[in-house]
């Protein structure tokens, strides 16, 4: 069965760019994005990664660790990490794990079923694996997207989407649709406009079930 929202994002130990990593304790406290892509020195995935490392210090500033996961060796991605410094402009020091063994393509369910990886395996081979999951510092899945090779990750959307879900975590709160930071945000059904006003100010009531707020600061 696939990871669901929510579930325990499964714990694993694999050698990554950063030596010997066992997830849940490299997490930590911090909130985890986990990104796949099918194969090292492929173009749009090189682009991806260069904007993930320019992108380094929002996550820094968000308590968010990101890592990368390829069906590639560590010798491969350290060589790698150079044509990607070159195209982004900014090094990219974020782990990106060993997963030759597809031991993590299997236990996230980034392969089909029927996946069969050949020796001298291509980006084609390994397609399916291109996923991101957006975990929290409770190791619980927040968030999964998966693309197709073709269409490039925006992570514009990827840092919009961890900002939404950083504001509501815990929270009787939702975020609505094309919502980024500073907007106003949608009070839960579970509660009453009364008991929002205490909590959170001021309660604009467009439709009895859609209320806002100001986003708690």
């Amino acid at each position: 069965m696939s990871l669901r929202i929510n579930d325990i994002a499964p714990d694993f130990t694999a050698d990554s760019t950063a030596g010997r990593i066992k997830f849940h304790d490299w997490v930590g406290d911090s909130y985890a994005i986990l990104f796949s892509h099918p194969k090292d020195f492929t173009p749009v995935c090189t682009t991806e990664f260069g904007a993930v490392a320019q992108l380094a210090p929002e996550f820094e500033k968000r308590n968010t660790r990101v890592i990368g996961v390829s069906v590639d060796s560590v010798d491969e991605h350290v060589k790698w990490k150079a044509d990607i410094e070159k195209v982004a402009g900014a090094p990219a020091n974020f782990p990106i794990i060993d997963d030759t063994s597809l031991n993590v393509s299997k236990l996230y369910d980034m392969l089909p079923a029927e996946a069969y990886m050949p020796d001298g395996r291509t980006a084609a081979d390994s397609a399916s694996v291109r996923t991101v999951f957006i975990v929290g510092p409770d190791k619980k899945v927040r968030l999964t997207m998966a693309y197709p090779m073709a269409v490039g990750r925006n992570f514009a959307e990827i840092v919009r989407a961890l900002d939404a879900v950083q504001a509501t975590d815990g929270m009787p709160l939702a975020t609505p649709a094309n919502w980024v930071p500073g907007q106003d945000v949608i009070v839960a059904l579970s509660v009453s406009t009364d008991d929002a006003r205490t909590k959170f100010g001021d309660v604009d009531v467009q439709l009895p079930y859609l209320r806002t707020v100001k986003a708690p600061a």
